[in-house]
């Protein structure tokens, strides 16, 4: 049975996670945690790819000039060469799971459109791949302390420079990263 339901929640990974290659130091933002399972998309891993690069190989050929230096996220490990658009407003798209009232994860390639044209009028961050957890699997690495949890703020994701990511939500969540110990974190 599920105790808490993380959904719109950070992920702040722990020190005992500092040599994991994908998880150390990230912050991944909680789409959807239920009894089956959960999903997330990394919000601090640009990777070395503009937006325009990625609409161009999914076929835009109108991409608006705002778009040339925006970078691509690595959102997680599984499903990597698909993309995925963390946004809000939620709006209405062919493939979108609403996340509250305010945020949404779009996969489908008609958003991708709308941002390409420049006539999504929100805030978005696109990622290739995603984060997934089995059933149990996240409640299992948060008891094990891999994790810290933390209700997610939007402006973090969308109006803090990538790097100032990981710390704002330490911050959030009232602890300086610089105080942790590795194994600190739930009793």
């Amino acid at each position: 049975m599920l105790d808490t339901n993380l959904t719109d929640h950070f992920l702040i990974s722990m020190p005992g996670m500092a040599n994991d290659p994908m998880f150390g130091r990230s912050l991944v933002y909680i789409c959807d945690h239920s009894e089956q399972g959960a999903l997330g998309i990394m919000i601090n891993r640009p990777l070395e790819m503009t937006l325009k690069t990625l609409l161009e190989h999914a076929g835009q050929t109108h991409i608006s000039p705002e778009l040339i230096n925006q970078p691509v996220f690595l959102g997680g490990p599984v499903n990597m060469d698909h993309g995925y658009v963390l946004h809000r407003p939620a709006g209405s798209w062919m493939s979108t799971l609403k996340i509250g009232d305010e945020m949404a994860l779009t996969s489908s390639q008609d958003i991708l459109s709308d941002i390409a044209q420049n006539t999504y009028n929100g805030q978005f961050l696109v990622s290739l791949g995603f984060s997934g957890w089995a059933a149990g699997q996240l409640e299992q690495e948060l008891a094990e302390n891999a994790w810290l949890s933390v209700q997610a703020v939007p402006s973090i994701i969308f109006d803090l420079p990538t790097e100032a990511r990981f710390r704002a939500a330490m911050t959030h969540l009232g602890i300086d990263p610089a105080n942790l110990a590795e194994d600190a974190g739930h009793g």
